[in-house]
């Protein structure tokens, strides 16, 4: 008698989320628009993040077809940075700790860090003379997305004017393995206007970030969606 394989487990969408998606355009809308629905419908128990979703007409097979950059959000960001300082000075360390890292340190952060094998952050932030010795623990911070990186500007000689420009709203995209961007641009409870600025300015710096090698169209589609709600098609 042949045993029987494990059961799988399908999640079915909740009530909730069904009935807003009867709702929900069926056909892509303005920006606008497209916010004005995800506020009205947003769950009332928590603060939903609004997050923006892009799929890229892009050859994931060609590293030269990398999409990746900076961008300052002009309504902020919506996210709680918890940002790690790699500074040899005791004078970088505390200023970058007053400009709002949540940690900072030098070779004695990173032997820490090495011993304990892990680290919890969101963003790290490092000088260009410590990266030699960050590469001992790039087998944490890689994995993980932490490695400082010069190309996202997580690399430089002033960690606490990094540090104001991340805090002040500065963020990062990449796409993901499958020509994937996801970024969260807003919270539910933000001003619509909030929103749509951040929204606009990173899809700017999205098709400013087109690779040369890149044919045919570039952004195949752009969708908005709060935490618990359907995704709404944008017009582009």
């Amino acid at each position: 008698m042949r045993r029987p394989g494990k059961l799988k487990i399908i999640h079915m969408p909740g009530k909730t989320y069904r009935k807003t998606k009867e709702q929900a355009p069926t056909k892509a809308v303005d920006l606008t628009s497209a916010v004005g629905f995800i506020k009205e419908h947003v769950r009332k128990s928590f603060n939903e993040t609004i997050e923006l979703h892009v799929r890229l007409g892009i050859d994931t097979k060609k590293s030269d077809q990398t999409v990746r950059g900076n961008v300052v959000l002009p309504g902020g960001s919506p996210k709680q940075k918890r940002i790690v300082v790699f500074a040899a000075s005791a004078v970088d360390q505390k200023a970058a700790q007053l400009a709002g890292a949540t940690l900072a340190g030098g070779e004695d952060l990173i032997d820490k860090i090495a011993k304990e094998g892990k680290l919890s952050a969101d963003l790290t932030v490092a000088v260009p003379t410590l990266m030699p010795k960050i590469a001992k623990i790039a087998r944490i911070l890689g994995p993980q997305g932490l490695m400082p990186n010069p190309k996202t500007g997580t690399v430089s000689p002033d960690p606490a004017g990094v540090v104001k420009k991340l805090m002040a709203g500065q963020a990062s995209f990449k796409m993901d393995q499958q020509g994937n961007i996801h970024e969260a641009i807003g919270k539910a409870d933000w001003e619509e206007k909030r929103i749509i600025a951040n929204a606009t300015v990173l899809l700017d710096a999205i098709r400013a970030a087109r690779p040369t090698t890149a044919k045919g169209e570039f952004i195949k589609s752009v969708t908005l969606s709060s935490t618990m709600g359907p995704g709404i098609k944008i017009a582009n």
